[in-house]
This record gives C-alpha cells, sequence and structure tokens, in this order.
C-alpha cells in the first residue's frame, strides 16, 4: 500500500477529525504542517455551515478547501467553486412534512444565514454547535434573499427511527441523507460530498489513487467511492464499514491523526 502517491486528504467532522468533545486536536495542526510541506491538499467536508468549519480550522481555513452543508457549497479560502441549493418552494414542499410529526426540530441552511422557526433552548444549544450563524424567524416560508442549500432535520432520540421514516417518500425528489445521530438533511439530488471530491479531483488534476478520505456515516458514502485509500472510523456507521477500504481507530482515539502520521512517513522515505 504506497501512500506516498496520496496528493489530496478529505475528511469529515464530526465522528471523524472532531473528538466527542467537538474538538480539533493540537496534534493534528502539527500534522497539517507537514502535509504542507509535502504539497498535499487538506479538504474538511462536512454537513455543518460553512462558518461553523471555518472556526473550527480558523488556524488554517485560508490554506485547505472547506465543503460544507454535505456537498452544497464548496470554498478555496476566498474562491467559491461550487454551490448547489434548494428553490424556495421546494423548501416550502417540505416544512408540511415535517411540521406534521412530533419531536423534530428543522434549520433552513442558508449562505448567509441558518433560519428556525422553532426557538427552544433545549434545541438552539445544540444548533449551536453546528450553524454559528442563525436566526429565528416567524415564518420559515418567507425569507430574506438568501440561497438555501438544505433542510436539516434532529431529532433527540434517533435520525434513522424517528426521522428517516417521515420522509423517505421523498427519496425520488430529494437527496435524504442520515447525516449523524440525530441529524437527517435533506437537499437536491445532486448535492453531496462524492459530488465536491469529484470537483476537486477534476480541478486538481488528482486521481482516486491519489486520494484519502476519512468518515463515519452515510453522507460519507460517496466521498468514500471517490478515494483509493478510503478510511472508516472504529466509530462508523456500519454502511461506511462495508463501503471503506480500510479502517482506522475511533475520533476519540485520534484516527485520523495516525493514518496521516503514516502518509508523511511515507512522503519522508521518498517512496514516489
Amino acid at each position: 500500500m504506497d501512500l506516498s502517491r496520496v496528493k489530496l486528504v478529505v475528511s469529515d467532522m464530526d465522528g471523524t477529525l472532531l473528538n466527542s468533545k467537538s474538538e480539533v486536536s493540537l496534534e493534528f495542526f502539527k500534522l497539517f504542517d507537514a502535509l504542507q510541506a509535502h504539497k498535499v491538499h487538506f479538504v474538511a467536508a462536512s454537513g455543518r455551515q460553512y462558518t461553523s468549519i471555518h472556526e473550527k480550522l480558523s488556524q488554517i481555513s485560508e490554506q485547505i478547501t472547506i465543503v460544507a452543508e454535505n456537498g452544497g457549497y464548496i470554498r478555496q479560502g476566498n474562491k467559491e467553486l461550487g454551490s448547489i441549493h434548494l428553490t424556495a418552494d421546494r423548501v416550502k414542499d417540505l416544512l408540511p412534512v415535517l411540521k406534521a410529526s412530533e419531536g423534530l426540530y428543522y434549520v433552513v441552511c442558508g449562505k448567509n444565514s441558518a433560519y428556525i422557526d422553532q426557538n427552544e433552548p433545549r434545541f438552539t444549544t445544540i444548533l449551536k454547535e453546528y450553524y454559528t450563524r442563525y436566526t429565528v424567524v416567524e415564518d420559515l416560508t418567507n425569507l430574506p434573499d438568501d440561497q438555501v442549500f438544505k433542510v436539516a432535520v434532529y431529532h433527540f432520540e434517533s435520525s434513522e427511527r424517528y426521522i428517516y421514516p417521515v420522509v423517505k417518500h421523498l427519496e425520488d425528489s430529494y437527496q435524504i441523507k442520515i447525516s449523524g445521530s440525530n441529524w437527517v438533511d435533506i437537499s437536491d439530488p445532486g448535492a453531496n460530498k462524492g459530488r465536491a471530491v469529484k470537483l476537486l479531483q477534476d480541478t486538481m488534476g488528482v486521481s482516486k489513487e491519489e486520494t484519502m478520505v476519512f468518515g463515519d456515516f452515510n453522507n460519507d458514502l460517496e466521498m468514500i467511492d471517490q478515494a483509493f485509500f478510503s478510511y472508516a472510523m472504529e466509530n462508523a456507521h456500519d454502511n461506511v464499514k462495508k463501503a471503506a477500504k480500510f479502517r482506522t481507530k475511533s475520533n476519540n482515539d485520534s484516527g485520523v491523526e495516525l493514518i496521516l502520521k503514516e502518509l508523511i512517513k511515507a512522503k519522508e522515505r521518498g517512496d514516489s
């Protein structure tokens, strides 16, 4: 397994690069400097809002590519590389379905802000971790002029048990992704992390065989297919473990950092 050929490293955030306290390790930033020295480009790909990812990785945010909103928004430094959004009509069609079920909390995720109409403290405490910019509005069908990338839906107990069954029938018209234990993301069918990684590969002239990807949940499946060096975290969903070629330790045991060390050693040996 020749890790020295890797030129592009893509990592999910929650459950992967971030530990269970939503922290990035100091070790990662040291490893990032080594990746830079070996001309390996790093990509943070997440269901999170762009500003949330940017803040988590503020030390290096201008040197990396950020794939936010599950592939809905791609940005490299100050340059926007691509976006896919939902029309206002498609958002309006979704809301009655969500409002008809108890226990669901939903977020309309725009470029300028995320928008909610359920200002419940227990939920907004969770929301702030993933959406650093959010606005409480009275009517989600009458939003300010903004691009909407997706609608994110939260349930305090389980996304697979309580959200997915409610929206499963919409899969012919929308991309429905169980993106975490408590989250389901609903977006345009063309918006996913795999498409974003393919765009970057084509732009940078990087092949699948030169790409390394880390993921833990179902919204990572498409990007796992875009890399030869695909790693499932030990804490990953079973679907991800089946799809990935390799496995690493959990997010709380520095699984990403462990493989990055191996990559850097391979580069230092000059195997390429």
